[in-house]
């Protein structure tokens, strides 16, 4: 088999640090440009930092191991390929091809393996990087590693028909064997028949039986507007399901959701000591500049989606006039914090109700530290629209939320719903329909 030779950009090793040890019985090429953009990252406070820094001990550990070669000529790795870095470059191809552009220079330490012979494939995160490295003739893809096709994604909920006898008989025994069907864990079943009646549940794997869903009386004076709602306050509101993903587009009610549960299990059932809730610092459009203040009063312009929630909730349990009162009790009571991803690392959080809020925009590493950090007894929910994504090296297929539901739909401990019905006004179901 010839092997072939990946060109990594550096925003391919920013999304994995592992990546230069995903592609098995090959040849993994890092341009010195890649070190040098890493290099001038390695000091910011922020996970692009963190991250320059893992790439370096990794390259730093490989010298180390005694493998054979050296990280010039080739390092050989445990999974049969090789590990070099690339100094040289194409100097004389194209005016077009402005070397004093980092991509250009990356593309062009590629080219030149091309043109020494070897079956070059150059990977970045990149689509305008991709488009100008297949214009010269070299193959050009995206890291596929972490990526969960959202067009294939587990929805959580399915539909099947039965016969209205074993409808009657769920309605009467609050569970139902549905020998022959398979289903994952904690997957919710709309079950419909011929004459029309219908029922939904929950599957519970270990009794191999759909289940009834859990009604609880009141969620801050709101309620479930239809059936993916109802199965999404299912999942919320059982303790056993320590992490849920909500996906949907725009006024489906996920946060809210979210939220009126986390109300519920802290302030009235007293299941977990707080509610943290967290969003990632991604501005949608152009962005107005630093904010001035303290963290907190910078994160408040941030978290105005979840105060506006909030606001909602206390307006709707407390009853007009006494919604202020209702809110600054909450505030006061210190059972709500928001913080911002950045801060969550290296937190230990138990007992907590977690909330993530726009999911969608942070990258599968980023994702398995926020659910890393979950203690015990603690519950993580995520929240977001895949097809909204304000990061510009994420997609719909490689952002952590869509990884996430992809990497945990047969574990027990996962809930998921993905809800389509969006009911937060006419006109926002309108434009959710047609824009």
């Amino acid at each position: 088999m010839i092997k072939k030779t990946f060109v990594l950009d550096t925003n391919v090793l920013l999304h994995d640090t592992e990546a230069m040890f995903k592609f098995s019985r090959n040849h993994v090429v890092i341009p010195l440009t890649v070190l040098e953009e890493l290099d001038t990252m390695k000091r910011l406070p922020s996970d692009l930092g963190r991250n320059a820094r893992a790439i370096f001990r990794s390259l730093d550990s490989l010298t180390k191991l005694g493998k054979g070669g050296n990280l010039h000529t080739g390092v050989n790795l445990e999974n049969g390929g090789t590990l070099r870095i690339q100094l040289d470059i194409k100097t004389d191809y194209s005016s077009a091809f402005a070397l004093t552009v980092n991509d250009n220079k990356i593309i062009m330490a590629a080219f030149l393996l091309h043109e020494r012979g070897e079956k070059v494939v150059f990977v970045s995160k990149d689509f305008a990087a991709r488009i100008k490295a297949e214009a010269i003739g070299l193959s050009a893809q995206d890291y596929e590693n972490l990526k969960f096709a959202y067009s294939a994604i587990y929805k959580g909920i399915c539909k099947i028909e039965t016969s209205k006898h074993d409808i009657d008989l769920f309605y009467k025994d609050s569970a139902l064997s549905l020998p022959g069907l398979t289903f994952q864990p904690n997957e919710y079943v709309i079950m419909t028949s011929p004459e029309h009646s219908s029922a939904v549940g929950k599957y519970n794997a270990q009794k191999q039986q759909v289940e009834s869903l859990l009604k609880p009386t009141s969620l801050w004076g709101i309620k479930p507007r239809n059936v993916e709602q109802k199965c999404a306050v299912d999942a919320l509101m059982r303790d056993d399901i320590k992490l849920v993903t909500l996906i949907g587009p725009a006024g489906t009610g996920k946060t809210l959701l979210a939220l009126a549960c986390g109300m519920r299990k802290v302030f009235d059932d007293g299941v977990y000591n707080r509610i943290l809730v967290s969003r990632p610092i991604m501005p949608l459009g152009r962005d107005i500049g630093y904010l001035p203040g303290t963290k907190e009063e910078k994160l408040f312009n941030w978290m105005q989606p979840i105060y506006d929630n909030l606001e909602f909730l206390c307006d709707s349990s407390g009853g007009g006039g006494e919604s202020n009162e209702t809110i600054r009790w909450v505030m006061d009571s210190r059972k709500i914090e928001m913080e911002a991803v950045t801060y969550i690392r290296g937190r230990s959080l138990p007992k907590m109700y977690i909330i993530i809020d726009e999911a969608q925009n942070l990258t599968p590493h980023e994702v398995k530290t926020i659910i890393s950090r979950a203690g015990e007894n603690t519950k993580v929910i995520l929240t977001g629209d895949p097809t909204q994504i304000d990061n510009p090296y994420l997609d719909k297929d490689s952002n952590g939320l869509s990884y996430a539901v992809g990497k945990f739909s047969e574990h027990k401990l996962f809930g998921h719903v993905f809800l389509e019905k969006t009911e937060r006004s006419e006109l926002a179901a309108l434009a959710a329909e047609i824009l």
